[in-house]
């Protein structure tokens, strides 16, 4: 079974394609039965539907190919919960001949665009199937993707409608948070991609700027007779209508009833009224602190935080809003503070968590986590943009960013090029010039009755919404079928877990169904819902179709993400027993053995590579903490949480490809033994990526072979790495870092700590070739230890 074949058609990997028809038995599994699921991929061929969705009346689950249609009566039978629901008038035309896409067998995932405020129109249009499906489309069974095309909901609203006051329909909103501690240099080119940004926003989008160090200031940008700010302490944070009302921002009621406060402020602006002020405030700043020998700077970064979010909350912005923060250094003062300002008291590490010595820390996450529900109530974005060589706080700002789906970027220097192309990325805009962002998303689980939704692990926040399908034990953000994300991406994974029901027992070879619904605004502020829908087949116990439908790379992916959310409240040492626990009782219940016989184990094919996941993952930077500082493995754990299957495994287990002269590069193990002198290794960790030159390969280059025409063979060696290295980096965000570094240099350091060691400085069979000097047991060794205890039953 081709799982990236089916992960390209619907958008999911699942840990198990096959589920038992008992509770007991899906229990007994050992890897939980889980769907990966990347709400928004990016298809080759998706149909975009200007038209709103129809919807079961009992479930809420949306019209798919699963569901049986009497064409006679004009009635589609709900295949979750058997409901027959009558189609509505504009679908007079439907018959076996002439289908709308949404039934179409080959569309199980859909996309709706329901129109800037989701205006319904296939139930009011009149129109018959014939004459264009009320502004939507229909499809014959003999008809072509490519005859379907995409559809503009430019008419779900009036021309020139004027709703706030601006003279146009707004778009989304930025709040540009500045620290003002930033060194002048620094500084510099943070003001000179800002102006590159405001320049490619389109001219709709509301900009807003906060700037802080000591204190908090927030630019009136709609006041042109000179730069004029409000000031706000650093030391105390407001409430959010204290924050309201000392910027001055009142709701104003209009006809209809309907609230608009942008109007009556200058804190946020539009892009096309007020392009000369912005940017005259961006090009004022300048570092507002000298620094003091022996003392950090006065930082204010949560309270510029908060002020950011009652400023938004204030204007009421319902488009999709991000608050960016640009930041060098940790927050010294005022809730969220990390560190005092004195060098003497060092910043918290690891080690100091696990003691409970870090007397800012737990304060600082109390005060995000406010934050966090606050940016969820409101659909606001927080991102972070920390550059320094020290750390930022990034591990008690984890929780807003991540919960909120937001962007960490962690650097040493803003004047990079990791920060420049993080943050073009970031405003990419599509073909019609609309920013490539997604806000205010929602995820709707529809579920068999006898599926039981358990939670999701990724970046959500659970609705708390119950019904009948919502399981007792919880997994994450659980108790709901329902969660909330600030923003999304085409590569945003969550990952859902289920159990089976205990109500009644399941017919084995019977279907049973899953279905996603993601209501989401897109960058040119219309709302959109994508809908997946997925049908698997229940199997009777111990049916080897359980174990043929095991996809071992989702498992591991799935593992990965319960093992980085155990380590929330655990020490690593426990981490590690609970996944050696976990992988006995798997290779116990999957291997083919004979009882006290470890030489006679064996794994099947699409269960072997398992264990070696889990060997990875137990030496990975995620769950072992050492020479990580607290920011870094929060960043870690962040982008772990959020990638999608393929992503998850390279951080895990990183790729390594070598590169001779005896053919094209060719992947090779990830072991001590690969590293040789007369190869190019390329290694891809997905945070880093290095280019390692063997000895004598590193040697020719020095001697400047590679610029010899009669070594025409060698410079081309040379090039290949760099240019696959260069397209690596191009396409990953946040962007990896690069080194190239020759064998035995202090650099290797990056690759060797990643390899197998099946030679070390203990190995009695080294012959002169590299070793690693560690006390870690190698991959084979440990493999012999799994053997033994799987077989002893």
């Amino acid at each position: 079974m081709d799982f990236i074949e089916l992960e390209a058609i619907e958008g999911l990997r699942w840990s198990w394609n096959s589920w038992p028809a008992s509770k007991s038995e899906g229990s007994a599994l050992v890897i939980p039965l889980s769907i990966m699921c990347t709400p928004l991929m990016q298809f080759n061929e998706l149909p975009v539907l200007s038209y709103d969705p129809l919807i079961c009346s009992q479930c809420n689950a949306v019209l798919n190919p699963y569901a049986r249609v009497d064409y006679q009566s004009r009635i589609w039978i709900c295949p979750f919960c058997y409901r027959k629901n009558p189609f509505p008038k504009s679908y007079i035309g439907i018959n076996e001949n002439n289908i709308p896409a949404e039934l179409f067998p080959t569309y199980s995932t859909v996309e709706y665009q329901l129109g800037k405020k989701g205006l319904t129109l296939p139930q009011n249009s009149g129109f018959n199937l014939s004459q264009g499906f009320g502004n939507g489309v229909a499809v014959s069974r003999s008809s072509s993707f490519s005859r379907m095309g995409s559809f503009s909901s430019s008419n779900s609203s009036l021309p020139g409608l004027d709703r706030t006051g601006l003279g146009f329909e707004p778009g989304p909103a930025f709040v540009f948070v500045v620290d003002a501690c930033t060194v002048k240099e620094e500084l510099r080119v943070v003001k000179n991609e800002l102006l590159h940004v405001i320049a490619r926003l389109p001219e709709n989008a509301l900009v807003g700027l906060v700037v802080f160090d000591s204190m908090v200031r927030v630019y009136d940008l709609g006041f042109t007779d000179c730069l004029r700010v409000v000031l706000f302490s650093g030391e105390r944070d407001p409430e959010p209508e204290q924050t309201k009302e000392l910027l001055g921002i009142y709701p104003i009621k209009h006809q209809l009833g309907k609230t608009s406060t942008i109007q009556k402020q200058g804190f946020l602006v539009a892009v096309s009224e007020h392009e000369f002020s912005i940017t005259t405030a961006i090009e004022d700043l300048h570092t507002s602190s000298q620094p003091i020998p022996g003392y950090r700077p006065l930082r204010s970064t949560g309270i510029a935080i908060s002020v950011a979010l009652g400023l938004l909350e204030g204007c009421a912005i319902n488009t999709g809003s991000r608050i960016m923060v640009f930041t060098s250094g940790p927050a010294t003062i005022g809730p969220g503070m990390v560190v005092d300002t004195d060098f003497s008291n060092a910043i918290r590490t690891h080690r100091d968590l696990s003691r409970g010595c870090a007397p800012h820390f737990k304060r600082a996450q109390e005060f995000y986590k406010q934050i966090s529900q606050r940016l969820s109530d409101s659909s606001i974005v927080l991102d972070l943009f920390a550059c320094s060589l020290d750390q930022v706080g990034a591990a008690e700002l984890r929780v807003p960013v991540e919960s909120s789906g937001g962007f960490m970027m962690l650097g040493e220097l803003f004047d990079s090029d990791q920060f420049r192309k993080c943050l073009h990325q970031l405003f990419m805009r599509d073909d019609k010039g609309n920013l490539k962002m997604c806000f205010d998303a929602t995820i709707e689980l529809v579920t068999t009755k006898d599926v039981k939704i358990c939670g999701a692990l990724g970046p959500c926040v659970s609705l708390q919404k119950k019904n009948s399908s919502v399981s007792s034990n919880e997994i994450g953000q659980g108790g709901t079928y329902m969660w909330k994300l600030g923003t999304a991406t085409n590569k945003t994974c969550i990952a859902f877990f289920f159990e089976v029901g205990d109500e009644q027992r399941v017919q084995p070879s019977s279907a049973f169904f899953v279905q996603f619904i993601t209501r989401f605004r897109y960058g040119n502020v219309e709302i959109r819902k994508r809908v997946t829908t997925a049908a698997r087949r229940w199997v009777g116990n111990h049916s080897p179709e359980i174990s043929a439908g095991f996809d071992q790379e989702a498992a591991a992916a799935v593992m990965a993400r319960l093992a980085i959310d155990k380590a929330e409240s655990k020490f690593p040492q426990d981490i590690i027993k609970w996944l050696d626990k976990t992988l006995i009782r798997f290779a116990s219940k999957y291997g083919d053995y004979i009882q006290e016989d470890p030489s006679s184990f064996r794994l099947s094919s699409n269960f072997s590579l398992y264990p070696q996941f889990m060997y990875y993952l137990r030496r990975s930077q995620f769950i072992d903490v050492f020479n990580c500082s607290p920011d870094e493995t929060a960043f870690f754990r962040l982008m772990l949480n959020r990638e999608g299957v393929v992503g998850s495994l390279i951080m895990v287990q990183p790729t390594l490809f070598q590169y001779s002269f005896d053919g094209p590069p060719i992947p090779v193990l990830l072991d001590i033994c690969s590293v040789s002198p007369d190869v190019i290794l390329l290694f891809d960790s997905y945070f880093h990526v290095v280019i390692h030159y063997g000895s004598k390969i590193a040697q020719w280059r020095k001697l400047g072979y590679h610029r010899d025409p009669n070594h025409e063979s060698f410079r081309k060696l040379l090039e290949a790495p760099e240019l696959d290295a260069e397209q690596l980096v191009a396409e990953r965000i946040p962007v990896p870092k690069l080194i190239k570094c020759d064998q035995h240099s202090s650099q290797a350091r990056f690759l060797l700590a990643k390899l197998n060691p099946s030679v070390t400085q203990d190995s009695t069979y080294a012959d002169g070739s590299d070793v690693i000097f560690t006390d870690d047991v190698s991959l084979q060794v440990f493999i012999e230890h799994l053997q033994s205890l799987a077989v002893q039953g």
